[in-house]
């Protein structure tokens, strides 16, 4: 009977630990720089790497966003993409930005009027070569999701690659 009892524990344990990494497993360093850099080596850029100091501000910025969780952006020194909804990873965050790529001409570096191109262009942008995400939990249940990129892309004018 005890080994059966310690089966179901370790089952227990097992199936936690899995719902664990799970939950996590979308949001870390490492998942952020590789849905950024599968994207950007689909157009033939340069990785982008990670930058503690832009993580910090990103972190410090998504903490303001708690009560409210808006779209409100930071005005700060970086190039930025944000994003909220229900249940949002950072893996999903980026892949909401990347499917603007739909919308997007590079040939005329024009976006399909109507729709917004601007996070795409920024995750691919050639001269950002330095990024810091966060995600938090709001008040409300949704989550936050920012990345800040140095140097800031999508200067007017110029293309992103």
């Amino acid at each position: 009977m005890s080994s059966l009892k310690i089966s179901f524990s370790l089952m227990c344990f097992l199936t936690l630990a899995n719902i664990f990494d799970t939950t996590h497993a979308q949001n870390s360093q490492t998942d952020y720089l590789n849905s950024h850099n599968s994207e950007r080596s689909s157009v033939s850029v340069a990785n982008i790497a990670w930058n503690a100091t832009v993580a910090a501000y990103a972190q410090n910025y998504a903490n303001q966003r708690i009560g409210d969780c808006s779209l409100v952006r930071s005005n700060g020194p970086y190039g930025e993409n944000v994003a909220t909804g229900s249940g949002l990873t950072g893996i999903n965050a980026v892949s909401l930005w990347i499917a603007e790529k739909s919308y997007y001409t590079y040939s005329t570096n024009t976006c399909a009027s109507g729709h917004v191109c601007s996070h795409y262009t920024q995750v691919v942008w050639s001269s950002s070569t330095q990024l810091g995400c966060a995600r938090v939990q709001c008040n409300s249940g949704l989550y936050y999701v920012i990345c800040n990129y140095y140097t800031p892309g999508n200067i007017a004018g110029q293309s992103p690659y």
